[in-house]
């Protein structure tokens, strides 16, 4: 029989220090790809010379196993005899598509510079010897402390946790090795190299059913999402906390903005969660499990979008008229504009924010609330786990309702927020954004600052000002989210960008802003509104970036589909008035989503236009890099449908090493050729107001 030549194998090394379980996670891992193809598992064990062999057992390894296979050839090795502390048989290993080489050393230097991909595996070290010792007591036993100081000598010289493409992180408890498998196949599959290996596995895997429970209730949101997601530390609520009883004043059809709340957490065996920095991405799969695995390549985030999201395809369930039916569920940082056009200044500036550009987790269950017809919605990927869950959800949606806490909020000490630019450094820096208008490289530039205060440990509750935040200013796309160390306290107004499951796109810019003052009349209102509406001042700028996003939805629309459904509208909140428009196109049949959103980051109302030289002169201006705020919060479902806010009106809590917090506050106005400076430094103020005053602050004088 002639052996088929196999062409070049995809090679996975899995390592970690002894008893870090190793050898069951390469089994069952072989086990499972050969399903569809040939696999040649290596044990690197059967290679080290004997017990001081681990640097020879990974230059044989190299030579003698990986070399030929990665030519496609059959390797010929001996066997190291434990017992007879000698050289055994000759050993032929086959070529096969895919090489598994599992044990210590796997992704030495020496090793991965030959592999696709290094699987590490972390475990506490107690655990490890139990495991080690419970496996190979007898033969292993005597040698433990001699073999762990070999690998702690060879691992300070080559981090290969830090190499990892993923990490699978093992702790004691229950545990089935299957779904640890199925997560490292999932993460294998997030690296470039080896993106299409494991999709057969993933298709015949990946549960397309939503199981759904519709509930006629109408809990209150902020107790509901405490008890379901309270305890997550990766948990998101998209909350329409101006719901619904009565469109904005003047606004027909506002309700469509404001019927349902999302709230979602990464949890169940199919959770995940996502954060990307500086153009490297990192996914976990199963996070809140015992054995979650983590992914880490190098990849444009919307690039990584285009993959995870895709077209979308999946039907909601019937009777949710929400384009939300699981999927993923975060934020998108202004910085993110590097892949837009804009320039990379958190590099240029010597450093970011200190979290990431953006991050996301993927809603295996949610809850999604009808505020318009009364029901309650509980979804879950059809899972081992998602009856469970379900009927836990359903006992909080339908047990005693909460009352909802109206008591002031409660802090230790008020925090006293500083600017990044003192009023007199802001007006300079909107008179040098006149001048770059003046010189005709710019109509429009979108000036922001931040405000930020440190409060020791313990002296901020992040979602306590949340709750006190959707109470004093409540908000169509306000949110509550919450990523380990970062809380974000958002109460943003206005629609960056929907993706209708269809394709419809639909855009909402916010240009125009008057402070509406405590306890108004109607009269008072009215007032205000009508002088909002004629601004000519504000109907520019308005008009300026309803343009600039004509153009953006442009470039993956149907000709002939961009239209301005509204324009020059006033809404009305708890404290402002603000012009709104609106601008909808349909997304051209096969084109990307992604791309799609990607054409229209970072939105254009926080820009300026036309957006690619006005970020540049905005990076000059502000000299720091904003974060969270002027991008975007939101979800990307299943279905191919998605809505985003700006980040506007929103806190971003950032928790420090030693326990103590900074509260940052973005702000910031249009300036255009007639901007007057002292009425663009009242702007920012007036924007501050609510999330200032709600936690007893005073902007800074």
């Amino acid at each position: 029989m002639i052996q088929q030549r196999i062409a070049r194998p995809s090679v996975i090394a899995v390592d970690g220090r002894s008893g870090a379980g190793k050898t069951s996670l390469a089994v069952e891992l072989a086990a499972a790809l050969r399903e569809h193809r040939t696999v040649a598992l290596v044990h690197l064990e059967d290679l080290y010379p004997g017990w001081d062999g681990l640097a020879r057992g990974i230059a044989r390894c190299a030579a003698e196993v990986l070399t030929p296979l990665r030519r496609g050839e059959a390797a010929r090795w001996r066997a190291w005899d434990w017992l007879g502390e000698a050289e055994g048989a000759e050993r032929v290993t086959e070529p096969a598509e895919i090489v598994v080489l599992e044990g210590v050393g796997a992704g030495s230097e020496q090793l991965r510079s030959l592999a696709d991909a290094v699987v590490w595996l972390e475990a506490p070290a107690d655990e490890r010897r139990r495991r080690a010792l419970d496996r190979d007591g007898e033969t292993y036993a005597p040698h433990w402390e001699r073999w762990a100081a070999q690998e702690e000598a060879w691992l300070e010289a080559d981090d290969v946790a830090a190499a990892a493409a993923v990490t699978v992180v093992s702790t004691p408890g229950p545990g089935r090795p299957e779904q640890a498998t199925r997560r490292v196949l999932d993460a294998l599959a997030e690296v470039p190299a080896l993106r299409d290996l494991p999709a057969r596995e993933r298709a015949e895997r990946d549960p397309a059913a939503v199981a759904a429970r519709r509930i006629p209730a109408t809990p209150e949101p902020a107790p509901l999402f405490e008890a379901l997601f309270g305890g997550a530390e990766h948990a998101i609520w998209l909350d329409s906390s101006d719901s619904p009883r009565s469109p904005h004043e003047g606004t027909p059809g506002a309700h469509v903005r404001n019927r349902f709340s999302i709230m979602a957490d990464d949890g169940g065996l199919l959770g995940r969660r996502m954060a990307h920095s500086d153009g490297a991405t990192s996914v976990t799969f199963g996070p809140q499990t015992p054995t979650p695995a983590t992914a880490r390549f190098d990849q444009p985030f919307f690039r990584w979008l285009d993959g995870a999201w895709g077209h979308g395809g999946e039907a909601a369930p019937a009777g949710l008229d929400c384009g939300f039916a699981l999927g993923w569920l975060g934020y998108l940082g202004y910085e993110l504009k590097r892949e837009c056009g804009g320039k990379d200044v958190s590099t240029a500036s010597g450093g970011g924010t200190g979290i990431p550009d953006a991050q996301l987790v993927y809603a295996a269950r949610a809850v999604v609330l009808d505020h318009e017809r009364g029901d309650a919605w509980l979804l879950a990927l059809t899972a081992p786990d998602a009856e469970e869950w379900l009927d836990g959800a359903e006992r909080a949606v339908r047990g005693p309702v909460a009352e909802a806490r109206d008591e002031p909020l409660s802090l230790p000490a008020v925090p006293a927020f500083s600017a990044r630019d003192d009023g007199g450094v802001y007006r300079d820096k909107v008179r040098a954004a006149k001048a770059e208008i003046t010189e005709g490289t710019t109509y429009e530039v979108c000036l922001t600052t931040a405000l930020e205060a440190t409060v020791g440990r313990g002296g901020f509750d992040g979602w306590a000002a949340y709750r006190a935040l959707r109470r004093r200013s409540p908000a169509p796309f306000a949110a509550f989210a919450r990523f380990g160390g970062v809380t974000i306290a958002s109460t943003s107004p206005e629609r960056f960008l929907s993706v209708a499951h269809d394709g419809g796109l639909r855009a909402e810019p916010i240009k125009g802003t008057r402070r509406r003052a405590p306890g108004a009349q109607p009269d008072e209102d009215a007032l205000v509104r009508a002088e909002l509406a004629g601004n000519a001042k504000d109907r520019a700028e308005n008009l300026m970036i309803v343009d600039l996003l004509r153009n953006d939805l442009s470039h993956f629309a149907v000709p002939g589909s961009v239209a301005v459904a509204r324009l020059f509208a006033v809404e009305t909140y708890a404290t402002v008035h603000q012009l709104v428009s609106t601008v909808e196109a349909q997304l051209r049949p096969g084109a990307s989503r992604a791309e799609a959103v990607a054409a229209a980051f970072p939105p254009g109302s926080m820009t300026g236009a036309p957006k690619i030289s006005t970020m540049d002169i905005l990076d000059r201006l502000e000299g720091a890099p904003r974060g969270v705020y002027s991008g975007a919060i939101g979800y990307f479902s299943r279905t191919g449908a998605a809505d985003l806010s700006v980040v506007i009106r929103t806190l971003v809590v950032v928790e420090r090493p030693d326990g103590a917090a900074t509260l940052s506050l973005g702000v910031g106005g249009a300036v255009v050729a007639d901007s007057d400076p002292d009425a663009e430094h009242d702007e920012i103020r007036a924007k501050s107001f609510a999330v200032l005053s709600t936690l007893g602050a005073r902007f800074p004088e």
